[in-house]
Order: C-alpha cells, then sequence, then structure tokens
C-alpha cells in the first residue's frame, strides 16, 4: 500500500542508539533510521555500499583506505557513501539521527559480530 513517511515520526519511536529499523523498501534496498551517540566499531561490509544521511546531529565518519586514515564530519542535509570494502568507524558527540539506505543483506555491524549486532532488524 503506497503511503508516505515521516522520517521525524519514526525516529521519535525508539530511544536505542545503533539499533537501525526499517522504515521502507526500495527494490532490494532498505530505508533505515537509527540514533547513534558515542564510538561505534571499526568494521566494514564485503559486498554493500551503506548511505548515512545525517537528518539531525553531526555525525564523524572515520575511513581507512590504502594505509591512510581519514575523518568526515556530516551535518543534516549531507550523506556520504562508504563504498563496500572500506573500513569506517561511524561516531557523534551528541545524538545524531541519520537514516540509511542500505541493501537488504547488509548487517549492521559488517564483518564484525559483537554486543552492537543486530541480525533481525525491527520495522517501525
Amino acid at each position: 500500500m503506497l503511503a508516505k513517511v515521516n522520517v521525524a515520526s519514526k525516529l521519535s519511536l525508539f530511544n536505542e542508539h545503533y539499533s537501525p529499523k526499517i522504515i521502507g523498501e526500495v527494490n532490494d534496498l532498505y530505508v533505515k533510521v537509527a540514533k547513534l551517540q558515542g564510538e561505534f566499531t571499526w568494521h566494514h561490509h564485503e559486498n554493500e555500499d551503506e548511505l548515512f544521511y545525517v537528518v539531525k546531529g553531526a555525525l564523524r565518519m572515520k575511513v581507512r583506505e590504502n594505509g591512510k586514515e581519514n575523518e568526515f564530519l556530516i551535518m543534516p542535509g549531507e550523506f556520504i557513501v562508504i563504498p563496500c570494502g572500506m573500513e569506517h568507524l561511524p561516531s557523534a558527540d551528541e545524538e545524531t539521527h541519520i537514516m540509511l539506505l542500505e541493501p537488504k543483506t547488509t548487517l549492521n555491524t559488517g564483518n564484525v559480530v559483537n554486543e552492537r549486532t543486530v541480525s533481525d532488524l525491527e520495522r517501525i
């Protein structure tokens, strides 16, 4: 059924950090939202690119590429695409709200399985 989605309204339904929720689907991709605060974990995705769009706050994205580490600051209305295979570390100094566009096979912790791994995503 066709329906519009209010991203801010969906983000108001939960408080957990680093626990992505599905809010829509586009072809073989999920549209997800998440709240971030603090540092996540270094990881990469073997087969999936990820799009991080900042809704509120500021996302710090560290990446490792060709032996060098870089950091990007992504502000509201901006996004960054992390290509498959690139090691990355999302973090946020204060609570930050993001929207993600990822293949349905994407595990939030990629090649790392730990206490922050969410393998059974909630649809809200």
